[in-house]
């Protein structure tokens, strides 16, 4: 019996090559292999390494080079930190330094005294037994001197001086020590507060405390007056009243300057927001399907690969057969395995849904059309693909076509930081046809094959969390939302909070529309059940207590509307100084209602995005939902416009509308509304004014005219002089004087205009000091419209 030990898959991993280049090697050496999942004896894996010696070579060199490179690059980012941590230091530690000096002060000071006194003591008993010294060295020294037989009167009166002195010397001294301690103990009384008897005792009580917490609240917390708070907060340069709310830095300044430690109070609602797997999910780990995120630019064929394997029309219900939201499918295989696959838009406007679409998945299929190549939008998917650090692997599509050229594409590719494999690349690249289906099997088991490498494993059996993919308000449903399941089994009846509002899940659909009512990782399904429409990529969450739910969800919004309101009220002081900076700015405001969260965010991006010196765009609001009274009525005291993208209008909005002067605007695709906004701000633009000359006459004679006045009689030297436009009168080659044509006489009759090389008499508005061989240049001022591009 043969002996298989290793699978192709696993061999084409170690060499890092393509398991199609192995299978036809073993092909072509008579060994009998089925497909990449296919184990192979020793004989066959040894004719493997010869062959493939010099690619398993290089899969040994650029891993121990890769390894090399993350060493280096972890190193950099701690020196980073390093130098972060020291040039942030904080308030608190600046204060934390401070008061270690001022117990370090503290400590001296009692050093010193403890010196004094003990000076003090020695003077004292210096003061007691120094006389009683001299007494008995006086003594001695007499009956020395009486032994010895040296003893003089001069002698005796110098020592006994000496001793005097001494004596006064010795009082003196103790004397004014005394003194000296007295004044200074009275002058070096230390007051004690509360806060400095902590500072030296090194102990600080730990209060909790939440962000944005009010003055009032702070005052019973760190238990002093609510005035104290506002004093020190005018001290910081701070107006704020005692139901006002302070950001975090000022609640931990507050609390270093009150002798406290403030914690951060965490509400048991941040918890639900973390998609991070604990350890019991790790333990209950099994295995799910792949979530596969189709990228790529526009019109290069993502949707119609989907159509193919989903055996669907998706492109029919598109506006204008391009892509507007983000689609969710799942689709089931032949051997019991199945894929999710996520359809991102490919247009430029559309970059932020892309990004979303990157962030949750676990591998990118870029899609690059033969015929075209790379073009913007794939490197910013290649880009997306990159920063969510997730694999890739390349389709090039319409390779049905005559012009199709897929070197040129790996070529392209290799220029943007992707290596295919056929270019000893890690990149699987797959040569398809949307059309004929050519290759999509290929896909397919590329997809699989980088499933399995990546071992990818949730918990069913927990709370469900996931990630809103796509929003929208429907008729009948109200609001309703596209979740991708990413751990737990969600079920009918179960109450959850996504982003600050409650639910609870009334029923489920799948990409079908069908219902269901279980789902679990790795499915994308359609819920109903929320209170308000949610965002697109919004946490959504299950917990098991629907009291406690309602409860955090309610202080989240309340915390919500006051970080709002504070925010609001920034915005529009700046806006109200710009506007004040440069009065000649005019803004568009814009309210803008759509079906879908994602569309709205995209097209409010992509309407901002027009910037100019002398107009631009305000979106005021901007919401899922049909047109309301509401919006009219906000669009009316903003003199704002209403855009409406794939929503019906309210026919009493519609008569308000009308009776208020505002314009709704309808459209269904992203690109018209962007092209008509920009339409919009070209008419706001002053006009170009560009000088056109009509005609020139040179002064031959003056003329007094009765009750016109001086008039020049000229004769017309080019072009055609025309009465009631501009003229210019020059002489010696400077501008005397600008004014209109006010008369213009051809003989004694008047004339509108007079051609080139007749004679005529003209008159100017005030300007009467005609001399002969003046030049009257005769011109008019025409206004061009700008765009945006030209100004």
């Amino acid at each position: 019996m043969i002996k298989r030990s290793k699978r192709i898959f696993q061999i084409a991993k170690e060499f890092n090559i393509s398991h199609t280049e192995i299978l036809n090697f073993l092909k072509e050496k008579g060994v009998d292999v089925s497909s990449h999942m296919s184990p192979v004896d020793d004989d066959a894996y040894s004719l493997i390494k010869v062959e493939f010696a010099r690619d398993k070579e290089n899969v040994d060199r650029y891993r121990k080079e890769q390894v090399r490179r993350e060493i280096h690059h972890s190193r950099i980012a701690e020196q980073q930190k390093i130098s972060k941590k020291l040039n942030l230091l904080s308030l608190e530690e600046q204060r934390k330094l401070e008061k270690e000096e001022k117990a370090k002060e503290i400590e001296v000071a009692k050093l010193k005294e403890q010196e004094k006194e003990e000076k003090l003591k020695e003077l004292t008993d210096q003061k007691e037994e120094k006389p009683k010294k001299q007494r008995f060295r006086k003594i001695d020294i007499s009956e020395i001197e009486s032994q010895i037989g040296q003893t003089t009167r001069f002698k005796k009166k110098v020592f006994e001086k000496k001793e005097i002195k001494v004596q006064k010397s010795v009082k003196d001294a103790v004397r004014q020590t005394l003194s000296r301690i007295d004044t200074k103990s009275k002058k070096k009384q230390y007051k004690k507060d509360k806060s400095d008897e902590e500072e030296v005792e090194g102990v600080k009580q730990t209060v909790r405390a939440g962000e944005f917490s009010s003055v009032d609240e702070l005052s019973k917390i760190y238990n002093v007056n609510s005035s104290e708070i506002i004093q020190e907060c005018l001290g910081l340069g701070k107006l704020v009243t005692i139901n006002q709310r302070l950001e975090w830095e000022v609640i931990e300044f507050l609390a270093d300057v009150y002798g406290f430690i403030v914690e951060k109070f965490k509400d048991v609602g941040e918890e639900l927001f973390s998609l991070e797997e604990s350890d019991e999910d790790k333990e209950n780990a099994t295995h799910r399907p792949p979530v596969v995120t189709i990228m790529g630019h526009v019109d290069h064929g993502k949707t119609s690969i989907l159509d193919y394997i989903r055996k669907t029309n998706v492109v029919a219900g598109e506006s204008g057969g391009i892509t507007q939201h983000i689609g969710a499918y799942k689709v089931h295989l032949d051997d019991d395995k199945e894929i999710t696959f996520l359809d991102t838009p490919g247009h430029e406007a559309f970059t932020a849904m892309r990004a979303r679409g990157a962030q949750i998945t676990d591998i990118v299929v870029i899609v690059v059309a033969a015929n075209d190549g790379v073009m913007p939008q794939t490197i910013e998917s290649i880009d997306h693909a990159k920063a969510a650090e997730v694999p890739m692997i390349v389709a090039i599509n319409k390779m049905d076509l005559p012009e199709a050229d897929p070197d040129r594409v790996k070529r392209e590719l290799s220029e943007h930081g992707v290596l295919v494999e056929d270019w000893g690349g890690k990149v699987q690249a797959v040569p398809v046809s949307a059309k004929t289906g050519d290759g999509i099997e290929d896909i397919m088991s590329s997809i699989l094959l980088e499933a399995e490498v990546l071992e990818l494993t949730a918990n069913k059996d927990t709370y469900a969390r996931g990630t809103v993919i796509d929003s929208k308000l429907d008729k009948g449903y109200g609001a309703m939302a596209t979740v991708l399941i990413q751990k737990g089994t969600l079920k009918i009846g179960d109450p959850f909070i996504c982003n600050n509002y409650s639910g609870k899940v009334r029923a489920m659909m799948n990409e079908r529309n069908q219902r269901i009512k279980l789902a679990g990782p790795s499915e994308a399904i359609q819920i109903f059940g929320f209170e308000k429409v949610p965002q697109a990529a919004d946490i959504f969450a299950v917990f098991e207590n629907e009291k406690d739910l309602k409860r955090i969800a309610s202080d989240r919004q309340r915390m919500m509307r006051e970080i709002q309101q504070k925010k609001i009220g920034t915005q529009s002081l700046d806006a109200m100084s710009a506007l004040i900076k440069d009065g000649s700015i005019k803004m568009l405001p814009l309210v803008i209602k759509g079906d879908v969260d994602g569309s709205i965010e995209v097209l409010s991006e992509s309407l901002e995005k027009i910037k100019h010196e002398e107009v631009g765009v305000k979106v005021i609001h901007k919401a899922v939902g049909m047109v309301t009274e509401s919006d009219i009525l906000l669009a009316s005291a903003s003199n704002a416009v209403v855009i409406g993208f794939h929503v019906k209008v309210s026919s009493n909005a519609k008569l308000l509308a009308i009776k208020e002067g505002v314009e709704i605007r309808p459209y269904s695709v992203i690109y018209n509304a962007v092209e008509e906004v920009k339409l919009a701000l070209e008419g706001l633009l002053e006009p170009e004014k560009v000088e056109n000359i009509l005609g020139r006459a040179t002064v031959l004679e003056l003329f007094k005219v009765p009750k016109l006045g001086f008039i020049a009689g000229c004769r017309v030297i080019e072009g055609l002089i025309k009465r009631g436009q501009f003229a210019r009168i020059i002489r010696d080659e400077e501008v005397l004087h600008e004014g209109k044509v006010s008369s213009l006489k051809r003989f004694k009759d008047d004339a509108k205009e007079v051609k080139e090389g007749m004679e005529c008499g003209i008159g100017v508005e005030e300007f009467s000091k005609f001399k002969e061989g003046d030049e009257i240049v005769v011109y008019e001022i025409q206004e061009v419209k700008r765009t945006l591009e030209s100004a």
